[in-house]
């Protein structure tokens, strides 16, 4: 749905399923894994400008997102209140926003009810945007993934984006709307603050869960064990639990379990004749088909010969 001849670049989009919701995004690779129970609702508002991209996303329900911004660029992304989000493992605290350079993989687990504004520039065309407003800034900030900015930067920035994104009433000229877009990102870049680094035992945990989501890859359809897990990460069990809900905020077997169910999601919403449900579901190591049959609609709202069916 586009909206005035003045504003041709931007546009909104619902879905419900958070795989579709995570492909709207333009220019954007992204993998959405629901982890809340119950049908999925997704909206994207979108503006896209000359190397400038200005959203607002809403998730309705709980979710695992593998995120990468195009190359050479910045993102930036506001959630609209505090929330107990993470990204790569990371704790969000309040009036944190989060920031990661284009080219590279992230990971974001957002809560339920989660609406976030995002920016993301071209680097060449944020130096100029700085250059010509004399403001020098700070090489710190793609380092880092979180960034303290205070609430009344955040408040002021996040007027910004509603005028850009909602102002139907009286649209504005695209040279307007990239100006109201640089005063809002280079409002928060000038924020000197630092977020608190995380502590050294971060970095093992992060490498634990990482071993164990690059098994899962490669072993589909392997059944796994706690035991079998700690084998795999040369971990205790206390130590590989602790790893999981402290980076992902689920258990290392919910997480085997929630992530296994999206990807026979996505291979029935993908399905060719004659794959069956059964066929998906043994593909990805489910083999006590009346459980899974009860977990995949737990879990989606829906039967899977539903999802089949309707693709």
């Amino acid at each position: 749905m586009f909206d005035t001849p003045f504003a041709p670049k931007r546009c909104t989009q619902e879905a419900f399923d958070a795989d579709e919701q995570a492909h709207h995004l333009s220019r954007w690779q992204q993998e959405y894994d629901q982890l809340g129970e119950g049908r999925f609702y997704g909206r994207l508002d979108e503006l896209l400008l000359p190397g400038l991209q200005v959203f607002k996303e809403h998730t309705a329900l709980a979710l695992r997102q593998q995120c990468r911004v195009w190359a050479h660029s910045l993102w930036i992304g506001l959630p609209a209140k505090p929330v107990a989000g993470r990204i790569d493992g990371q704790a969000l605290e309040r009036d944190e926003v989060m920031c990661r350079p284009g080219g590279k993989d992230f990971e974001l687990i957002t809560p339920k009810g989660f609406d976030i504004y995002g920016i993301v520039v071209d680097r060449e065309a944020l130096e100029t945007m700085a250059k010509r407003r004399g403001v020098v800034l700070d090489d710190a900030w793609p380092q880092s993934a979180r960034h303290p900015v205070g609430q009344t930067t955040l408040q002021a920035v996040t007027v910004v984006l509603e005028r850009l994104l909602y102002l139907s009433r009286c649209p504005l000229a695209e040279g307007l709307q990239r100006d109201l877009a640089a005063t809002a990102l280079l409002a928060l870049l000038q924020t000197r603050q630092r977020a608190a680094p995380p502590p050294p035992s971060h970095a093992h945990r992060k490498a634990i869960v990482e071993v164990v989501k690059r098994h899962l890859d490669t072993h589909p359809d392997t059944p796994v064990t706690m035991d079998a897990l700690c084998q795999l990460t040369h971990a205790s069990r206390r130590t590989l639990q602790y790893s999981f809900t402290s980076i992902l905020g689920i258990s290392p077997l919910q997480f085997l379990r929630l992530t296994r169910l999206n990807r026979v999601r996505r291979a029935l919403l993908a399905a060719e004749p004659p794959q069956t449900v059964t066929e998906i579901a043994t593909f990805w190591g489910f083999y006590h088909l009346g459980q899974f049959a009860r977990d995949y609609k737990r879990l989606f709202g829906e039967a899977p010969s539903q999802a089949l069916y309707r693709h």
